[in-house]
């Protein structure tokens, strides 16, 4: 059995399948773990959805922030991408949008060492605190009045975590923080506009350290496990002892890649080129 974390795939499911190739992948003895961000973008998210959902439990997938956009969508909050053309005159798509809201933001395995969350953890947060506040948007998600909640829990502020929050604003701050998160500022609070790679962005916040990455915060929780995030595809593959980055770019014509985390592997990195990605999908603006 082995178990392979891969990066977001927003909707490439042709360069998903090539990759899945290249790791033999068996779904009635492997396990995938998705860093979310399943759809939009790519020209097949209805296939990936479809595909995703159909491995049932050899998928672990946690929801992204284009994910979330589809919900919204879904729920008439927000307008589409026009490559989501497809999926919304699908026959299936209500379906789909159920199987979608009932993913998790946080999937945690003490065993194996590792939590996945598409965006990251905040720094200022423990594991427990980590669960905790990703049971209550999860329960929010799966809810019959999730359409009210998604539309007072979009937004930017708060940006700086407090366990005092009022309700929507703390649920605000933790989905924020799950699927949106790149940079924190010196006094810990979240910035949602800088997007570059932390080690050639000539932002001057960055340079001088003004901005720095939350998984590099000085005083970063110490999870006693490895953070497994996508989300941040100029940051591309990055790897230290508690932290591994997989969004290596896919949609923008760069890499899909994967490592395998089970106990019988040391995390080596297995990646296909997507360069039938990369035109069109470069015209539309990062996130």
């Amino acid at each position: 059995m082995a178990i392979y974390a891969i990066g977001d795939l927003q909707g490439c499911y042709d360069p998903f399948m090539r990759l899945l190739d290249k790791l033999h992948f068996d779904p009635f003895k492997d396990t995938l773990w998705l860093t979310g961000d399943l759809v939009n973008r790519g020209r097949q998210s209805l296939e990936t959805l479809r595909f995703v959902r159909s491995l049932r439990d050899a998928a672990i997938c946690v929801l992204g922030n284009h994910d979330i956009s589809l919900l919204a969508v879904f729920h008439g909050l927000r307008k589409p991408h026009k490559s989501l053309r497809t999926l919304l005159d699908a026959p299936d798509y209500p379906e789909l949008i159920q199987w979608l809201s009932q993913r998790p933001v946080l999937h945690v395995d003490n065993a194996l060492g590792y939590a996945l969350s598409h965006a990251g953890i905040p720094p200022q947060w423990d594991l427990a605190t980590a669960q905790t506040c990703a049971r209550e948007v999860e329960q929010e998600l799966r809810s019959p009045t999730v359409a009210d909640w998604l539309g007072k829990v979009y937004g930017d502020q708060p940006d700086r975590w407090s366990p005092d929050l009022p309700k929507h604003d703390r649920h605000r701050y933790i989905l924020n923080a799950f699927t949106r998160m790149r940079y924190c500022r010196v006094d810990g609070s979240l910035d949602f506009q800088a997007k570059g790679d932390p080690a050639t962005d000539k932002n001057p916040a960055i340079v001088s350290g003004e901005l720095i990455p939350w998984f590099q915060y000085p005083t970063r929780c110490d999870l006693s496990l490895t953070t497994l995030f996508g989300h941040w595809s100029t940051l591309g593959y990055y790897h230290t002892n508690q932290v591994i980055a997989l969004d290596t770019g896919c949609v923008w014509g760069s890499q899909l890649s994967a490592i395998r985390i089970d106990s019988n592997n040391n995390q080596q990195l297995i990646c296909i080129e997507c360069d039938d990605y990369g035109r069109e999908e470069r015209n539309s603006p990062s996130g």
